[in-house]
């Protein structure tokens, strides 16, 4: 009997920390769909400056996107495709922010040696992704090329996965993109934002 009891005592133990360890990653890796409120967040941006969510959704659309690395190749294609198509996005109101597991040194190299014209947040930690149900892999270096030529490596905490979402001004998610075409992001974007009109 009091083997019995034993068994049903770890069992229960057991059961109660699987629980414990599923809730905890379903919390943060909650999958947003398309019409949800958006997730409320804070990071560094590359100026080294608190940036928070609660600033800039509901008075522009915003469009956040997380890409794996700063100064590798599909990353720089996607930047640099915003950073083209910048008027045209900020002439229909919309703000562009650029999320990587990059520091904010890292973020600020990468603006200068390709002159990006809008935010790059550092989540170090991969905070921000998780409260987007972005998948994450460990961090990694990155051996690129600084505004001079010179070799750099960037060192980064984790590697979130390449996907974009559009914010509406009601603080919904308007598009959740994971299957995302790098270098034609910027054109999406703006064919989705005629289609909320």
């Amino acid at each position: 009997m009091k083997r019995l009891e034993r068994w049903a005592w770890a069992s229960l133990a057991w059961g109660v920390c699987l629980f414990a360890v599923g809730s905890a990653f379903a919390a943060e890796g909650k999958e947003l769909k398309e019409g949800d409120p958006a997730p409320t967040f804070e990071a560094k941006d590359d100026q080294g400056q608190t940036w928070k969510s609660t600033d800039h959704i509901g008075k522009k659309v915003v469009v956040v996107y997380f890409y794996p690395a700063d100064l590798t190749g599909g990353c720089t294609k996607q930047a640099c495709g915003f950073r083209d198509d910048m008027d045209k996005l900020a002439g229909k109101g919309i703000e562009v922010v650029g999320v990587s597991g990059d520091s904010v040194q890292n973020h600020q190299v990468f603006k200068q040696v390709h002159k990006l014209n809008f935010t790059l947040l550092a989540d170090e930690d991969g905070s921000v992704a998780k409260k987007f149900g972005v998948p994450l892999k460990p961090g990694g270096t990155a051996n690129v090329k600084d505004a001079e030529g010179k070799p750099l490596a960037l060192k980064r905490g984790v590697t979130a996965s390449r996907w974009t979402f559009v914010i509406d001004k009601n603080g919904k998610i308007a598009l959740r993109e994971t299957q995302v075409n790098a270098a034609e992001d910027s054109k999406k974007i703006l064919e989705t934002i005629e289609k909320l009109k």
